[in-house]
């Protein structure tokens, strides 16, 4: 008989796993947001003891996540970093409240397009800062400058010792994480991630390189408590506006990336208020401690599914060797160079942009495709707010123009007559409309009036259709078909006469 059941035994190896997947993700996020490594240990520490221990998704892991960098650096930039644990302090008291008024389920409604789109946005922005990143560049502000002046920090880098070293570094990196799941199985067993980092910390120690690796001060020292003077921001509209960003994008990501993991294994589903709640812990807890904002991760929670964890021990045991590390390790962090992550989140910027998913839209809905293209074009130009609003303004207007949209084909269908299929929102706005079409019909044929692909029929428009049935063909009832005519409302059948 085993010591340790198989579940317990699955959980404490999936932890290891997805413990490996985290560490470099941790340290990379937090450099590429501006702030310093620890913030970024201390994160994915209360992704796993906070948030982990609390119930909503079992198996999904959270931590501090790619796509709020670009609006981390941004509220850094603005507020500077002593603000910063109170914003991700009020964003998570605000997710705890959404969660206890039952929000959840209401983010499920988000238009996928729109998250796609901002996911897409953001993967473009953290691939174009850390291109700079990489090659120990200076990178501009705005996601746009940033895209602009790639060709001549590119024609920098290369007439630049250093910058061409520090670039080689993260290509070098880049090509291990892609090469790396075409490895044997067995091999395979080791993150990536970690197995790049890793190299490329020795090859710079071995070889002596002139880059620059991340600058260590300790995890006890890294944690800032919101002081007093904090609080005087909560006069600032922006800071709240920022608040505001912050709880919406985070609580869309997470639910989202529980839907996904959720299609991943057979166990409990996600309770979407509870996880709420769960991630407004996490991220109430991470605020206090002056760290950054935290959401749920598909990397490492597919990790943690593909390991074979069975419960939530396996993501709570994940932040408690996130803690030893952060407690006895915490000097290994000074051989990483910083290049090697920016080749890691150039990695995770890429698998962010929806490339086929874009294409099979284009070919199937070019609506959601616009949408989505239009989003991250936005958080691009103008910036992350801005643009997952208008990427939801703009899906809530197709949404509209498709629930108003009227069309009307016509088939001829030979010996059998003619359909005419009649598909959207018929109401009185549209009867002229269908009326023309249907007064063009040929009389001594057959029709059949398609009507199964309308979604609303209103009173006057039922009534209308079904006089010009009558009206028709007198001769032969038979002569005009409603094929699929939608059934009257209650309040219909009482108005009717008789």
């Amino acid at each position: 008989m085993p010591l340790f059941p198989r579940a317990v035994r699955q959980d404490f190896a999936a932890s290891l796993v997805v413990f490996l997947v985290a560490l470099p993700l941790c340290v990379g996020v937090a450099v590429a947001s501006g702030v310093p490594a620890e913030l970024g240990l201390i994160t994915g520490i209360v992704g796993g003891l906070v948030t982990g221990m609390m119930r909503g998704s079992s198996l999904q892991v959270s931590g501090p996540a790619a796509g709020l960098t670009v609006l981390v650096a941004e509220a850094v930039r603005a507020f500077g970093l002593p603000a910063l644990g109170l914003i991700v302090l009020l964003s998570g008291l605000l997710q705890i409240a959404m969660g206890a008024l039952r929000w959840g389920r209401w983010f499920r409604a988000i238009s996928l397009s729109v998250v796609e789109g901002m996911l897409a946005g953001i993967g473009l922005v953290i691939i174009a800062g850390q291109l700079y990143a990489a090659a120990g560049l200076p990178a501009p502000h705005s996601g746009l400058a940033k895209l602009a002046g790639l060709p001549e920090a590119l024609a920098a880098a290369l007439s630049a010792t250093v910058s061409l070293t520090a670039l080689a570094v993260a290509v070098g990196t880049v090509a291990v994480v892609v090469v790396w799941p075409r490895l044997p199985r067995r091999v395979r067993a080791v993150p990536g991630a970690l197995v790049a980092v890793l190299l490329a910390a020795a090859v710079t120690v071995v070889a002596d390189l002139p880059v620059v690796t991340v600058r260590v001060s300790g995890v006890v020292d890294a944690v800032r408590l919101p002081g007093a003077d904090t609080f005087t921001g909560l006069a600032e509209p922006a800071l709240l506006g920022t608040v505001l960003a912050f709880a919406l994008i985070a609580s869309a990501e997470s639910l989202f990336s529980a839907a996904a993991v959720d299609r991943l294994h057979t166990g409990p589903r996600t309770d979407y208020d509870k996880e709420l709640v769960a991630q407004g812990a996490g991220n109430a807890v991470s605020g206090l401690l002056g760290a950054l904002p935290l959401t749920a991760v598909i990397v490492r929670s597919s990790a943690n599914v593909e390991a074979g964890a069975r419960t939530k021990a396996s993501r709570v045991l994940h932040g408690v060797w996130l803690l030893l590390f952060a407690v006895l390790l915490p000097a290994v962090l000074a051989y990483i160079p910083l290049a090697a992550l920016a080749g890691i989140l150039v990695h995770a910027g890429w698998k962010l942009i929806p490339f086929r998913g874009v294409a099979t839209l284009w070919r199937t809905h070019r609506g959601e495709a616009f949408v989505l293209v239009a989003t991250a074009v936005a958080i691009v130009v103008v910036g992350m707010f801005e643009g997952v609003l208008i990427g939801l303004v703009l899906s809530v207007a197709k949404a509209a123009w498709e629930a108003s949209h009227l069309r009307v084909e016509r088939t001829d269908e030979g010996r059998d007559g003619v359909r005419v299929r009649i598909a959207g929102t018929v109401n009185f706005l549209r009867l002229p409309q269908i009326l023309d079409s249907l007064e063009d019909l040929p009389r001594d044929r057959r029709i059949v009036l398609d009507l199964s692909g309308v979604h609303h029929l209103d009173h006057a428009c039922r009534a209308a259709l079904q006089a010009w049935a009558e009206r028709h063909s007198p001769a032969d009832p038979e002569a005009v078909h409603l094929h699929a005519l939608p059934a009257p409302s209650p309040k219909e059948r009482a108005e009717a006469p008789g």
